[in-house]
Parts: C-alpha cells; sequence; structure tokens
C-alpha cells in the first residue's frame, strides 16, 4: 500500500514537472511569436518610412520639375507678350540699335509690349487714325495692341536689315481674322491671312507670308545715323469673313526680328 502512494506521489510530481515545462515551451513559443511579430512590425515601419522617403522625394522632384514647366510657359505666354527681337551677328559688330523712347534712346536686345488680358473682335476703323504719332513704347487700347519703337544706325556704314514677324503659336485658328499693321515712317501696311475660302487677301491687306510668318521685308540702303520708327498694331478684325464663334477662346503668340545685313560700300 505505501509502495502504491509512493508511485502515485512520483507520478504526480513528473506529471507537474511535465505541465510546468509545457508552459515554459508555451511561454517561450508564446515569446517567439511575440519577437518574430514585433519583428514583423518593425520592418514593416522601416519600409513605410523608407517609401515615405522616397515618394518625398520623388513628389519633390516633380513639384520642380512642374514649377519649371510653369514659369517657362509663363515666359513663353504671359511675360513674353508681343516682343521684337534686334537679331545681330555674333562674329561682326552690329550696327543697329534698338530703343522705344526717342528722348531717351535706352537701347535694348529686347522689347516688349504690354499685353491684354482680353481681346474682343473689333474693326480696324475703330483704331484712332494717329495711332502711329499717338506714343512712344506700349499705348494699347480697348481690344488692341499698339508698340512704337525706333531702330538706328550708330556705325559708320551704310546697311540694309531685314524685319520679320514670326508666328510663334496659334490656338483655335484665331489668325484666320488676326490682323497685324506695321508702320514704317509712317507708312502703313496691314497683314491678314489669306481668305480661307478664296485664298486671295483680305480686303485692304497683303497676305501672311506663309503658315510661319507674318511677313519678310528688307530696309535696304540705312545709311548712318538714319532712324527708322516702327508702330506694330495688333487686333482681331471683326469684319472678317472668318471671324466667327468658333474662334472664341482662341490665342496667338508673335515675335518681331530685326536683322542686320551689311552691304559692301561704293
Amino acid at each position: 500500500m505505501k509502495e502504491e502512494v509512493k508511485n502515485t506521489s512520483y507520478q504526480e510530481v513528473e506529471e507537474q514537472e511535465d505541465n510546468k515545462k509545457e508552459e515554459n515551451r508555451k511561454q517561450k513559443g508564446k515569446e517567439v511569436t511575440e519577437k518574430i511579430k514585433a519583428r514583423k512590425k518593425a520592418k514593416k515601419i522601416s519600409d513605410t518610412s523608407e517609401f515615405l522617403k522616397k515618394l518625398k522625394k520623388v513628389l519633390i522632384i516633380m513639384l520642380i520639375f512642374l514649377i519649371v514647366i510653369y514659369f517657362a510657359l509663363r515666359i513663353a505666354y504671359d511675360t513674353g507678350r508681343f516682343t521684337v527681337v534686334l537679331d545681330t551677328s555674333s562674329d561682326m559688330k552690329g550696327s543697329l540699335v534698338m530703343y522705344e523712347n526717342k528722348n531717351e534712346k535706352l537701347t535694348r536686345r529686347t522689347l516688349s509690349a504690354d499685353s491684354l488680358d482680353f481681346m474682343t473682335n473689333i474693326s480696324g476703323d475703330w483704331i484712332p487714325d494717329n495711332i502711329n504719332d499717338e506714343s512712344d513704347g506700349a499705348h494699347n487700347g480697348d481690344n488692341y495692341i499698339a508698340y512704337t519703337f525706333y531702330i538706328e544706325n550708330m556705325g559708320d556704314e551704310t546697311i540694309h536689315y531685314w524685319y520679320r514677324i514670326y508666328i510663334d503659336d496659334v490656338i483655335k485658328n484665331v489668325d484666320e481674322a488676326i490682323r497685324v499693321a506695321v508702320f514704317l515712317n509712317g507708312e502703313k501696311t496691314v497683314y491678314a491671312k489669306a481668305n480661307d475660302k478664296t485664298s486671295a487677301p483680305e480686303k485692304n491687306t497683303e497676305a501672311f507670308r506663309d503658315e510661319e510668318n507674318v511677313m519678310l521685308v528688307q530696309r535696304k540702303d540705312f545709311k548712318s545715323k538714319d532712324v527708322d520708327k516702327f508702330t506694330v498694331v495688333i487686333w482681331v478684325e471683326g469684319d472678317d469673313p472668318d471671324c466667327i464663334d468658333n474662334l472664341i477662346g482662341g490665342e496667338m503668340k508673335m515675335h518681331m526680328t530685326i536683322t542686320e545685313e551689311h552691304i559692301k560700300q561704293d
């Protein structure tokens, strides 16, 4: 009887020890599981943090790119306005100078006319008759751009030069009704795109030279100390047959260049 009690007690001790070992294994397993979960969580946080850092860099690069594009477009379409550029050759000293005020003669390589936020169609007859003598520099009116500037030969030789107005961009075919009047020393020439149906010049105009140029004209025998006065006026001609509702919202960007040409002296 005593032997049975002893065996039973020993068995209970072994079971208790086994239970403790099992609990220890479970505890260790739980601890290992918790550590694995903690490591996975830490790795996930680390990966998320790394992803956010990379995303931040990408967004910064994209933002910088968009800012560059914005200012490039702003320069091209907003602050660019109608510009006049003195295009002199880099391999010779130019004789031409350009300025917008005949009294101050502040010479520049690029001149810019003030832009209009909005321009609707008008009749060219509404533009003042004295527009060429109205003012120096920018003197825009209601729904038209007007700009006056001067070219002077400061060299000792007689030269030729070319003046050209480039068509940089057209949106919604607004060029179909655009008018560009160029006064050279009081002589007026109005340019317009040829009639879309007849291909003939519009009334009282000369047709645009081609799809890229309003005109290209050579000014010959420009003597030393001579001064030429230019006035450029731009508007949308409401009496043009091609001035229709489809042009609403259209835009057109142009710029003018003055290119010097030396000639052999007698």
